[in-house]
Order: structure tokens, then sequence, then C-alpha cells
């Protein structure tokens, strides 16, 4: 599983981030980007999770 963030449909609101910091963070723009390229199988889950919390839909499984 891969995961993108969109950088201009994110609003910062940090449901990601909080749902699974291990594969979220804040970048330099203060906006949600991804920590890795391939989410390790044992936080998928919590990755699919944090893509179908995002308000935005700014975040996309590829």
């Amino acid at each position: 599983m891969r995961v993108e963030v969109n950088q201009e449909l994110c609003i910062s609101c940090g449901t990601c981030i909080d749902l699974c910091p291990d594969v979220f963070k804040w970048n330099e723009d203060d906006k949600a980007s991804s920590l890795m390229d391939e989410v390790p199988v044992d936080l998928e889950e919590q990755a699919r999770e944090a893509v179908e919390s995002c308000p935005t839909e700014a975040i996309t499984d590829v």
C-alpha cells in the first residue's frame, strides 16, 4: 500500500496524523505528508482508516 497527500486539498486538520502518526507527519507548510513510500503491512489498517477519515479526501491509496 502506498499513500499520497494532495497538498492542494489538505486543510491541515490533523486527523491522519492523529490516527496514524507512524505514516503521516506535518511538513514545512504545516500540511500532512507521508513519511514513507510504502506503508508496512502492520500499519495498513491504520493508514486506510486515515484515508477514509480525511474530510477533504486529500489522501489517496495509490
